[in-house]
């Protein structure tokens, strides 16, 4: 996948390791089946954080969600370790929240910290008991383990049905010191978020008040990861939390200044990229879809119509089939949720091939049938969408629908 290029940004290697003092690891502990798959990760920072996340808003949460949440209020915000485990979603379970603290507990009494400053994540299968014994036995493996490297080994653990792993970071200057955020994510299925996605751990050496990252997250994920659709599921899980550490030795960005407009945009570089390799990244996926939507009144508008394209099922399969169908792109935009005239809608396909319009002021405009099929046989495709209403503009992610999200999610748990 490209990654688009800001001024004042450059990219780096490293993911969450990638900003100054965070060690990470990643081994097998025996929850996978699977004696080549990390299913247990651990992140750590060499001193505290300022930390802020954002959660599903579905009703039924995962236990790590309940005990991650509780560690930031009782600590205010700090953090300083995030243990993490796939195959198994610690969720719907009577012990599921003992589980979960029982797993910072072992992280902090091996790193000696406070048991408040470690966060807890999971990701997996929903109702299915968790075996603490797997976790018990390798935490010392992990922790030994750890490395200013290691966030290789760190994603692998996070990782389900993803088929690659999800990692991006940037270096940016914060006055006069050299700054860099960088963060993983994982996810592939059961994705259509509302104040969250999947689990995403993200990471900076930038000294930022919890607050204001708080601030930012939110901000950001709105125009991020809630703008992200696989198959229209929620998870229970799904987790965004971002960890400063100021070890890069700016002064703390405590309020809306010049230097927390340059930490947002680091931070929406980064989340836009996971949220596209998410994206990309579908159970079953054989395309990007990007909907950019411009000229509307107001961003919520934009947001709104970009989501309900990048929904549509019909849309979506018309995409894996390299169908130039352009009328379920209009039925999506006209069933979507926002005022606006359908009349004065433009719409374009458009690929690395060229882009082909299909759509002037409501109705269909003639087009080559040859070169729609080269347009839409790239394996990343926008549909631009204008309004004609206003100056506000917005993106959403998605993926085509394929035979093989099915075949997937048939057998899931096994």
């Amino acid at each position: 996948m490209k990654l688009e290029q800001f001024e004042g940004y450059s990219y780096l290697d490293g993911g969450i390791c990638a900003a100054k003092g965070f060690r990470a690891n990643g081994v097998h502990c025996g929850l996978y089946s699977d004696a080549n798959k990390n299913d247990l990760a651990l992140l750590v920072s060499d001193t505290l954080c300022n930390a802020a996340a954002v959660y599903t808003t579905n009703k039924v949460k995962g236990a790590p969600i309940l005990v991650t949440r509780q560690h930031l209020a009782v600590a205010n915000g700090k953090c300083q370790a995030v243990i993490a485990n796939s195959k198994n979603a610690n969720t719907c379970n009577a012990d599921g929240e003992e589980k979960a603290q029982r797993m910072t507990e072992l992280a902090a009494e091996k790193l000696g910290i406070s048991v408040e400053q470690v966060l807890v994540a999971s990701t997996g299968v929903i109702g299915q008991i968790l075996p603490i014994e797997p976790i018990e036995n390798h935490i010392d493996e992990l922790v030994e383990g750890l490395s200013y490297a290691g966030n290789g080994k760190a994603v692998n653990a996070i990782m389900t049905t993803d088929t690659v792993p999800k990692e991006v970071a940037v270096k940016f200057t914060i006055g006069g010191k050299s700054c860099t955020l960088g963060g993983m994510a994982k996810g592939s299925g059961m994705i259509h978020p509302n104040m969250a996605t999947t689990l995403n751990f993200i990471t900076t050496d930038a000294a930022v008040a919890t607050d204001m990252i708080q601030k930012a997250l939110t901000e950001v994920t709105k125009i991020t990861y809630n703008c992200l659709s696989i198959d229209g599921d929620t998870s229970t899980n799904d987790m965004v939390c971002v960890l400063a550490n100021g070890m890069a030795g700016n002064e703390e960005i405590g309020a809306e200044n010049e230097d927390y407009e340059v930490f947002k945009q680091a931070l929406y570089i980064v989340m836009m990229n996971l949220t596209k390799m998410l994206a990309k990244d579908g159970e079953g996926a054989t395309k990007l879809i990007e909907c950019a939507v411009s000229e509307a009144k107001d961003i919520d508008t934009a947001i709104i119509v970009a989501k309900s394209v990048i929904r549509s099922p019909l849309f979506k399969c018309a995409v894996f089939g390299e169908d130039a169908n352009w009328g379920r792109i209009l039925c999506a935009v006209g069933y979507a949720e926002a005022d606006f005239d359908i009349n004065k809608v433009d719409v374009d396909l458009a690929s690395d091939r060229g882009t082909l319009p299909v759509c002037r002021g409501g109705a269909g405009v003639e087009f080559s049938e040859d070169f729609a099929k080269e347009v839409l046989g790239e394996d990343e495709i926008m549909v631009n969408i204008s309004l004609h209403e206003g100056d506000a503009s917005a993106k959403a992610w998605g993926c085509d629908l394929t035979y093989d999200y099915v075949k997937i999610n048939g057998d899931y748990r096994s």
